[in-house]
């Protein structure tokens, strides 16, 4: 039985992927086969409920030189970081020299607005490449990974943090317990520790399963959080749900007693045991509904193949790895997928091989029809491609079960 990476309890597992690549490894036509591959399995604990990965991928696999993603590649992604960091210029970094640390800072997208403040800050991203497109930016960067080390040589130079803020990144670090220790190091008696992160009830309910990939090793709730905040030392303070990625959470925390505790806490907390999060049946029904969705992902893309229509993906997204490689979807019936990153351009999809494009490519001419692999921008995505809805085309989505639009 594998042990919670959290609290130490027995951790059931609920649904095994298979054999997967890391998600974002797109490879060059020269290095296809060179992926490194790992058991890629989700289970729950039985005693804090932390949803996890069973299996441990090494984080230079993932968060490397290279490493494509940047979040100023979305308007909806740069717009969201913008107004947050604008309410944190009002709020927490309003007094007297303030200091906020952003781990996971990526190309800068939230920083450069509180630089531009003129606020004191530092990014911490272990990727080499982003954190040049954050400093173009003016923004202040540490090239590193968080963790209790660095956290206490970050406090020694620059002072306790106000803030420390952190978004899509805390879920992928599965030796979290030195991510808190060097918190507890950083941050300022009565300062926060800010947490956004794909919140695992909008997965369950949308049946997201491609949430589910090497850099999430954990999927948070409140109510783990919760646990896991308590088992470090602090206090889960208020949660606040979001739209962005399909549905999120904030998740602020302090040291105890430094903040009040906000009703939305417990609430969301019963809230969950209503819905059935806590509970291990929940996650059996939702791996029942995994294997369906991709049949009938499967089905449909073979009778399409078969009725000669066109088809291609759009989105290029790390979870689109999970979705490939488990459902075995590969050129013959994707034969590539449009994508807006320069860095994926060119390439080739982990495991299964399917090239990427240039953006531009998609009305080259346009498909019948579109698989879209970034459905958490499906708004964003068709408002810019309406000409491909006008000229007939029509697009895929496998959330929350197989659908056309």
């Amino acid at each position: 039985m594998v042990q919670c990476r959290i609290c130490g309890g027995p951790v059931e597992e609920f649904f095994d992927f298979g054999r997967q690549p890391v998600s974002d490894s797109f490879v060059t036509p020269q290095t296809a086969g060179s992926e490194f591959y790992f058991r890629l399995a989700a289970g729950v604990c039985a005693e804090c409920t932390m949803v996890q990965l069973v299996e441990e991928v090494p984080r230079e696999q993932m968060f490397h030189e290279d490493y494509p993603y940047r979040s100023a590649g979305s308007v909806v992604m740069r717009e969201h970081f913008e107004k947050y960091a604008h309410q944190l210029l009002g709020t927490e970094l309003a007094g007297e020299d303030p200091f906020v640390v952003e781990i996971g800072s990526n190309d800068g997208t939230m920083l450069k607005t509180i630089g531009r403040a003129g606020v004191r800050h530092l990014g911490v991203d272990p990727s080499a490449q982003v954190a040049g497109f954050a400093r173009a930016e003016g923004v202040r960067v540490r090239t590193d990974f968080f963790q209790d080390g660095s956290a206490r040589e970050i406090a020694a130079a620059d002072g306790p943090a106000n803030v420390i803020f952190s978004a899509n990144t805390v879920s992928h670090i599965a030796y979290i317990d030195s991510v808190f220790r060097g918190v507890d190091a950083l941050l300022a008696p009565d300062g926060i520790f800010v947490i956004e992160d794909r919140y695992l009830g909008a997965i369950i309910a949308q049946n997201a399963f491609d949430q589910i990939y090497d850099e999430h090793f954990y999927l948070f709730s409140v109510t783990s959080v919760r646990a896991m905040a308590e088992r470090f030392g602090f206090e889960l303070a208020d949660v606040e749900p979001l739209a962005v990625h399909g549905g999120s959470m904030r998740y602020t925390i302090a040291r105890p007693g430094q903040r009040a505790v906000s009703a939305a806490v417990t609430e969301h907390v019963e809230r969950e045991r209503e819905t059935g999060l806590t509970r291990p049946e929940t996650y059996h029904r939702f791996a029942q509904h995994v294997r369906e969705s991709c049949r009938e992902l499967v089905r449909l893309l073979t009778e399409l193949r078969e009725e000669g229509r066109s088809v291609v993906a759009y989105g290029a997204t790390a979870k689109s790895a999970t979705v490939i490689n488990y459902c075995g979807i590969g050129p013959d019936l994707v034969p590539f997928i449009c994508d807006n990153t320069p860095a994926k351009q060119g390439r080739l999809a982990p495991g299964t091989h399917i090239p990427v494009r240039p953006s531009e490519d998609f009305a080259k001419p346009y498909p019948d029809y579109a698989l879209l692999f970034a459905w958490n921008h499906a708004e964003e995505i068709m408002a810019k491609e309406r000409e491909f809805r006008a000229a007939g085309g029509k697009w895929i989505l496998y959330v929350p079960e197989v659908h056309i639009v």
